[in-house]
């Protein structure tokens, strides 16, 4: 019986793995072609995807699907791509540090007020508060796209509009943080607070020395997925700026895909590197901070 078991074990986890090792390859499949295409030049992209998108009239566009080849090994490595991107387009860097001067302030500002807001929740214990927290929730629960308008209009009446603050300002007050970290500061266990106060500490003490430490996890995993998140923005641009000059990476990148292939490859690379070196860089605390609920560790 043992030895039945042992073998169902082992057979149970080769299929675990294998399934895990098809699923990631699938994918990290785009991810892989996107770079090692951008490698490519640009004669060598053509004859393998031929002409993807290919005007029929001035209004519509027909689709050709014949001479695509995936190909993710290049004949000739060039450095074309990243050199016209880099180097003879700005215009590629200008959106590219457009995106970080929107998303950067809106991760920094929205977990200070997240931190902030969500202890005052877990301080606070009333029916004002409950209601308060659970309007966040309400709002949290909406698609973003339901909220555009009276942003847009709230914006506009501010004047504020085809500003970066237009940007900012709704994403430094997103109820997300706010709700992921209350919900994990309110498991941490309140004989350790009172027991700091026993000692003299004081609230910004406890705060400061106790809360904001044991949320670390959860707070690296808010700002993960908030600059993911903001990262590939583009309803939010596209509707309250009318200066194109101001417009991210994100909304510049289909506007090349339809025309230059192998130039969207290397922005695309290029786009990928920083959430890619958040992601790695946090991948621990990102999952310590999703899987462990609040208290004090052993």
């Amino acid at each position: 019986m043992k030895k039945k078991f042992r073998k169902r074990t082992i057979v149970s986890k080769v299929c675990l793995t294998f399934i895990a090792v098809v699923t990631a390859a699938l994918f990290l499949t785009p991810i892989v072609l996107t770079i090692t295409n951008s490698f490519m030049s640009a004669s060598e992209i053509s004859s393998n995807y031929g002409v993807i998108f290919k005007n029929a009239t001035s209004d519509s566009k027909t689709f050709i699907s014949e001479t695509v080849n995936l190909k993710f090994i290049p004949d000739m490595v060039s450095f074309s791509q990243y050199i016209t991107t880099l180097f003879k387009s700005p215009d590629y860097l200008l959106k590219f540090w457009n995106s970080i001067i929107l998303v950067v302030p809106i991760v920094v500002f929205q977990l200070v007020v997240a931190v902030f807001a969500a202890y005052g929740f877990t301080r606070t214990k009333g029916k004002l508060s409950a209601i308060v927290f659970f309007s966040y929730i309400i709002l949290m629960m909406m698609p973003y796209q339901v909220t555009l308008v009276p942003n847009y209009l709230v914006l506009d009446w501010m004047k504020l509009l085809n500003t970066n603050w237009a940007i900012w300002l709704p994403g430094i007050f997103s109820p997300f943080s706010v709700y992921l970290i209350t919900k994990y500061m309110k498991r941490i266990p309140v004989p350790l607070l009172e027991a700091a106060r026993i000692d003299g500490a004081s609230e910004w003490q406890v705060f400061s020395k106790i809360c904001v430490p044991i949320c670390k996890g959860i707070i690296t995993s808010c700002a993960i997925l908030v600059f993911i998140d903001y990262w590939n923005m583009v309803e939010q641009p596209l509707l309250f700026f009318t200066d194109t000059d101001k417009y991210p990476l994100s909304i510049f990148l289909s506007k090349i895909n339809a025309s230059e292939v192998g130039l969207a490859f290397a922005v695309a690379t290029i786009y990928m590197v920083p959430s890619l070196l958040i992601f790695l860089y946090g991948e621990e605390q990102l999952v310590e901070g999703i899987a462990y609920q609040g208290g004090v560790k052993g």
